[in-house]
C-alpha cells in the first residue's frame, strides 16, 4: 500500500463543497492543516461563519471522500473557529470564481513585474 500524499489529499478537499458557496472548501480557505501519517489524516478546517449549519456536513463529506481511498485507514475532520475566516483566506481561484478583485499581495507581485 503506497502512502497517501497531501497533493492527494488537497485533490479530495477541491471536490468537497460548501452547499450554499458554489466553491470548493481548499478554493474557499476553509482549510487550515492538513497532518498525514501514515494512513491517518488529521484536517483542521474553519466555516465562513459560526453560525454555518453545514459544518458537520462538510467535515462528513471530507471524512467519506478519503475514507474511500485504499491508501487511508482513518480520518479525523476537525472544526475550529480561531482564527476566524476570512475573505482573503481564499486562494486567487476561488477569489476569481466569486467575483473578488486579485488580493493586494498578487497586485503587488503583478506591479513590481512591470515597473
Amino acid at each position: 500500500m503506497s502512502l497517501i500524499n497531501k497533493k492527494e489529499v488537497i485533490s479530495i478537499l477541491k471536490k468537497c463543497y460548501d452547499p450554499e458557496i458554489p466553491i470548493d472548501l481548499w478554493n474557499l480557505g476553509l482549510i487550515y492543516n492538513i497532518d498525514i501519517n501514515e494512513g491517518q489524516v488529521d484536517i483542521t478546517m474553519s466555516l465562513t461563519t459560526p453560525g454555518c449549519t453545514m459544518g458537520q456536513y462538510m467535515a462528513e463529506d471530507i471524512k467519506s471522500k478519503l475514507e474511500k481511498l485504499s491508501n487511508v485507514t482513518n480520518v479525523n475532520v476537525e472544526v475550529v473557529f480561531d482564527p476566524p475566516w476570512q475573505p482573503e483566506m481564499m486562494t486567487e481561484e476561488g477569489r476569481e470564481k466569486l467575483g473578488f478583485a486579485p488580493s493586494e499581495k498578487k497586485q503587488k507581485e503583478e506591479k513590481k513585474d512591470w515597473e
